[in-house]
């Protein structure tokens, strides 16, 4: 086992894991397969959504964060917001956009009275939440405190 100094502070494998296991959970639940991949832009970057289905279309951008966002975290899930409206509109014309977590407090913020929430439902983006089991949601609670700087 990874004794916890020799994690790197900025480490987010605890996140990606986790991630993975909502993406999973979402996927059975709605009996699809969600899969990670890359769509090009003009410019000749690419952008990258965590979990794709072809039939039925669906994009979905996860976020495994436990407790209330900080605003810099605010701003990450809105950015995952406008890609998911974006690459809809562009590549998978009528997709079910979704924006997963994996605490209610977390998705608190997007769902209460707020400039975000309504730009949300306004984007048809659905807002999902995977709980995690007790364990992998301490993981995550340690890897943010060691990630807090």
């Amino acid at each position: 086992m990874t004794d916890e100094l020799d994690v790197a502070a900025g480490d987010s494998s605890e996140q990606r894991r986790a991630e993975r296991e909502m993406l999973d959970a979402l996927g059975i639940a709605l009996g699809i397969t969600l899969t990670k991949r890359r769509f090009p832009t003009n410019n000749g970057s690419r952008a990258e959504v965590d979990g794709v289905s072809d039939d039925p279309p669906i994009l979905v951008e996860a976020w495994a964060h436990q407790g209330e966002p900080k605003a810099a975290q605010k701003a990450k899930v809105l950015k995952d917001a406008i890609k998911l409206v974006w690459v809809e509109q562009k590549f998978l014309p009528g997709a079910r956009k979704v924006l997963l977590f994996s605490d209610p407090e977390a998705a608190r913020h997007f769902q209460a009275r707020t400039w975000a929430a309504a730009a949300i439902v306004d984007f048809g983006i659905e807002i999902h939440v995977v709980e995690l089991p007790p364990e992998r949601q301490a993981a995550i609670r340690a890897a943010q405190t060691r990630q807090f700087r």
